[in-house]
């Protein structure tokens, strides 16, 4: 392959990416990224691949996994470049993920300073709460906490 203005060192990629190389190199192990090898086996990376990082550390920022990265970039046809249709799809399904994701921590929040639930009963509150565990046949752990509700009290 010759020299090209179109592909980038890794050390050129991590410059322009704001990510270091050895990030570039976990990306392509994972699949996200792709380079092409050189004489002396130096990575060559194409250009296109600055806007599959991009894509890549803001799906980060949302908190989505490498999986979920992974698998919405392998969706792409022919492993390509995102266009700008891809990118409205793949933001539009992330920003519904961050919405239920917004939403379950206002509800964590809301539920903080009350009983979460966990079956402990030796704080004061959890005579008033939960009563004889009586958040137990929910399951195990905080089940306040993780979006169970508890009874609404008659009378």
């Amino acid at each position: 392959m010759k020299p090209s203005a179109n592909y980038l060192s890794i050390g050129e990629a991590a410059g322009r990416s704001g990510v270091a190389t050895s990030t570039l190199r976990f990306y392509e192990s994972r699949g996200l990224i792709s380079s092409q090898r050189v004489a002396g086996n130096h990575r060559r990376y194409h250009r296109s691949m600055l806007r599959r990082i991009a894509i890549i550390r803001v799906a980060q920022t949302l908190g989505l996994s490498l999986r979920e990265i992974g698998d919405a970039l392998a969706a792409l046809p022919d492993a390509r470049t995102p266009t700008k249709k891809d990118w409205s799809k793949l933001s539009t399904t992330w920003g519904r993920q961050l919405d239920r994701r917004i939403a379950d921590l206002q509800n964590l929040r809301a539920r903080l300073s009350g009983c979460i639930g966990c079956g402990c009963l030796s704080m004061q509150t959890c005579a008033l709460y939960n009563a004889d565990d009586e958040a137990a046949h929910l399951g195990s752990g905080p089940r306040y906490l993780l979006g169970d509700n508890p009874p609404v009290e008659s009378g």
